[in-house]
């Protein structure tokens, strides 16, 4: 499993060797059947297993080869089933297959980076960051009967993928067939994820007071970028608290309402040095951790970092 994309680091470094037999085992093609056999509804398995479907999109996902097809070649998989059979294959994978495939081996690797005490330090100690973003399967210029008389590209899909800040691991993802829907759409998803003690860090979608109110009815946290259609009452003034890199943070009392209960929360105010991309030159957060726990700057700092690492997510394309 994966022998020719770790053959390349063998070459250069024995602790690749290290790496490759950890790697193969949480990757090993039992397992992955399993997964299969476990999670799948539709799609069965015969000549073609699951496991070898796994191998070879990986050599086209670290690039070691540039298509589906030159990769099915290079593994002979000819000998076993048709091109046509290949694809079909490939194109029926269920989506709650791709996500227990992904979820299950993080969890495996997570462990490993703990026994080998390979954590990121917590940017905010006693609590657990997650990061969750939406990112749009690249648009397609392949049309199908039903879409030729639009002229935009037609969008594959969606990913909403959640990062542990610890480990820099996607722990997680939801995966959406309409690549034109909402991040709302799968919020009870995302929220059925959420554990006491966490801190979501996510842009304005996902800024809606059920989003917001859920969170806080777990025991969990947020710090999350205010959307500009949820209104807030002001309980303080803006009151100046330090400055980042970015500008200088202010810091105010609100709070909101939902489904007649009153949430009070901290809104955070960064004036920055430099407009956004969308030339935008304040950026207001909502978040409910406690300013014993988290200045003001220190939560500007955490969203900040949650746009780093938004670098993550665009490599889901």
């Amino acid at each position: 499993m994966l022998s020719t994309v770790f053959e390349q680091f063998v070459e250069e470094s024995p602790l690749s060797v290290m790496a490759r037999i950890l790697m193969e085992r949480i990757f090993m093609p039992e397992r992955l059947d399993k997964i299969f056999e476990a999670h799948a509804t539709v799609q069965y398995q015969q000549d073609l297993l699951f496991s070898s479907q796994v191998d070879l999109m990986s050599l086209v996902v670290c690039g070691i080869h540039k298509s589906v097809h030159a990769a099915y070649r290079a593994k002979a998989i000819e000998k076993i089933v048709s091109t046509t059979a290949l694809y079909n294959k490939l194109s029926g994978i269920e989506l709650n297959v791709s996500q227990a495939l992904l979820r299950e081996t993080a969890s495996d690797l997570m462990y490993l980076i703990q026994a080998m005490g390979g954590e990121q330090a917590d940017l905010l100690p006693g609590y657990k960051l997650k990061f969750v973003d939406g990112t749009c399967l690249a648009a397609t210029d392949h049309r199908l009967d039903a879409i030729r008389a639009y002229a935009a590209s037609s969008l594959p899909g969606k990913a909403i993928a959640i990062l542990d800040q610890p480990s820099k691991l996607v722990t997680d993802v939801l995966l959406v067939e309409d690549g034109h829907a909402q991040e709302r759409a799968s919020f009870n998803q995302i929220l059925s994820l959420v554990k006491p003690k966490e801190v979501w860090c996510g842009d304005r979608n996902f800024c809606t007071a059920k989003f917001l109110y859920t969170i806080i009815l777990k025991g969990a946290f947020f710090v999350i970028r205010q959307h500009g259609s949820l209104g807030f009452k002001e309980l303080s003034e803006l009151k100046y608290s330090g400055e980042t890199e970015t500008g200088k943070v202010f810091e105010q009392k609100i709070e909101i309402s939902y489904e007649g209960e009153i949430l009070q929360l901290r809104r955070i105010l960064v004036k920055l040095n430099v407009p956004t991309r969308d030339k935008e030159w304040e950026i207001a957060i909502f978040t409910n951790l406690p300013s014993s726990d988290a200045s003001a700057v220190e939560v500007a700092e955490i969203y900040r970092n949650s746009w780093i690492q938004r670098n993550t997510f665009s490599n889901c394309n």
